[in-house]
């Protein structure tokens, strides 16, 4: 069930559309709702004031026509107020619908010109009157004006007349009754209406916002299709294809550029791998073509034992130089899977530099190179072997490259980070438990005085596998992986290794490693 209403399983477009969707149409149910009770309830405070001013214009008239009575019957002896109360107490019933009904017209068109009814009764509850003349014939037999009067007190109520709703009101004078009833069916007729309208008008407001809102979001993503072209289109001929940023919408400008990171990234790397599957097909295509011919030559008629003997000792040298780069082939791709917690221990440089320079120093008395050794060689984090190995290839180098009668300098100095390195997870850690604090590092330098000069851009080159500046040497008849697997074995342990030239004749190497606290 879950997996039915996944919203990862819609794409990015339709989603961000219904949650607009969802928004408009939860905005306009609100808007729907505010204005139908804003018109209603305008409505109904109108019909109250209208039925308000009704009820006041009535009982004015009943008294302006009671003090005409009074005012035309008055004695000289008597005050007008006890005068009117009497002949109001005496006034004939049949008065009261000549009071009631005089002017009538007059109430109803020009007092309030809206469409008002009004039933007069006696306080009996006996009907005298009403306006218009028809309104009485449409009062049901059980209308009753009286048990309305002692059920509402003067207060507005709803009845339903003959199939239409009046609001109504039941006033009460000391002879009589008065029902003053407004036609609301009108208003509901109105109030349907305008429902109906409202309602389809926000229904095409709600279309119209979730279309633009739908082109919005469509041409927003729309830039997305160039880089989903881009990448569909990526293969070996045509990585030099770029996304161009300044055609992106701000907000995918970040995107696109770590697009092209991202491809020349891969330019890079699929250049080197191509490099490097062309000097390892001829790094191993030399060896084995002069293998293949010596055999061959042997093999064409009977030799004597010294010539076999002689011909295969050349042949077990070029299959041990063979078994040399395939080792060395090996640990670069052993090393570059990185170093768990199980192979890292605590190194003493000191003594290992120093066991290293004993093993090469008679091959540098041989060119009358000698070594100098300074600073503080602190003891670091890494693998011994993997050490030995970096140290061992740094010093060969600067032997076998450095000019005769020569001094190498190995000095070492250390440096501290300033920003925090967490040491436990340097290399693979199965424990999880880390600690972060400042890092101290030890920079160990090598340098020596080459025989022909060399610029920094093609010192660069030097990490690159099966490179060799210099292949004319009869000094060193390496296969150009000795730098690429310091560069490795310096990576896995965390550590970088940068060259310098200065003056074009001296040769720096600095391999900067973690010191083990």
């Amino acid at each position: 069930m879950r997996g039915a209403f996944d919203n990862r399983r819609l794409p990015l477009l339709w989603r961000t559309v219904l949650l607009l969707t969802i928004f408009v149409v939860i905005s306009q149910v609100i808007i729907y709702i505010w204005v139908q009770r804003s018109v209603k309830g305008h409505f109904e405070q109108m019909d109250a004031e209208i039925i308000t001013h009704a009820a006041f214009n009535l009982r004015k008239r009943v008294t302006e026509v009671d003090n005409q009575i009074a005012s035309q019957t008055l004695p000289e002896t008597q005050s007008p107020s006890n005068t009117q109360q009497q002949f109001r107490s005496q006034a004939p019933s049949n008065l009261l619908p000549t009071i009631a009904t005089k002017n009538d017209d007059h109430l109803h068109s020009a007092w309030l010109d809206y469409d008002l009814k009004t039933v007069i009764a006696d306080k009996e509850g006996r009907l005298l009157s009403s306006t218009p003349n028809i309104f009485a014939d449409e009062l049901s037999g059980s209308f009753n004006l009286l048990s309305l009067r002692q059920n509402n007190d003067d207060r507005q109520f709803v009845i339903n007349i003959s199939d239409r709703s009046y609001r109504a009101m039941v006033i009460e004078d000391d002879n009589m009754l008065a029902l003053i009833a407004l036609p609301i069916d009108v208003h509901h007729q109105y109030l349907l209406q305008f429902n109906r309208q409202l309602s389809m008008i926000l229904f095409a407001i709600t279309l119209l916002l979730v279309s633009i809102a739908a082109l919005s979001v469509y041409w927003g993503f729309a830039p997305l299709s160039t880089i989903i072209q881009k990448m569909k289109s990526i293969n070996p001929e045509r990585l030099g294809e770029r996304v161009t940023v300044s055609d992106m919408p701000l907000e995918l400008r970040p995107l696109a550029e770590s697009y092209n990171s991202m491809i020349a990234k891969l330019e890079s790397n699929f250049e080197s791998l191509s490099r490097f599957s062309d000097n390892i097909a001829h790094e191993l295509r030399t060896p084995i073509a002069t293998l293949s011919t010596q055999t061959q030559v042997m093999l064409n008629k009977p030799r004597e034992e010294a010539e076999y003997i002689e011909q295969l000792h050349h042949q077990h040298n070029t299959l041990e130089q063979l078994s040399a780069m395939i080792n060395n082939m090996l640990l670069l791709a052993k090393t570059q899977k990185g170093l768990s917690d199980s192979q890292v221990t605590t190194v003493d440089t000191e003594s290992l530099i120093n066991k290293l320079l004993d093993y090469f120093e008679m091959i540098a008395e041989d060119r009358g190179i000698t070594f100098e050794k300074s600073g503080e060689f602190s003891a670091v984090l890494g693998n011994e072997g993997l050490l030995q190995r970096l140290f061992a290839n740094l010093l060969s180098n600067a032997i076998y490259y450095a000019t005769s009668h020569s001094v190498i300098t190995i000095s070492a100095t250390i440096n501290t980070s300033k920003t925090p390195v967490n040491t436990n997870s340097l290399f693979k850690n199965d424990k999880g438990n880390t600690q972060t604090s400042n890092q101290s590092w030890l920079e160990i330098t090598f340098t020596n005085y080459l025989q022909k000069p060399l610029n920094q851009s093609e010192a660069d080159r030097l990490f690159e596998r099966f490179y060799r500046h210099d292949k004319t040497s009869q000094h060193h008849s390496g296969s150009g992986l000795g730098l690429s697997i310091v560069q490795t074995i310096a990576t896995a342990h965390k550590g970088e290794v940068n060259i310098v030239i200065k003056d074009d004749y001296c040769f720096e190497v600095t391999v900067g490693l973690l010191i083990a606290r």
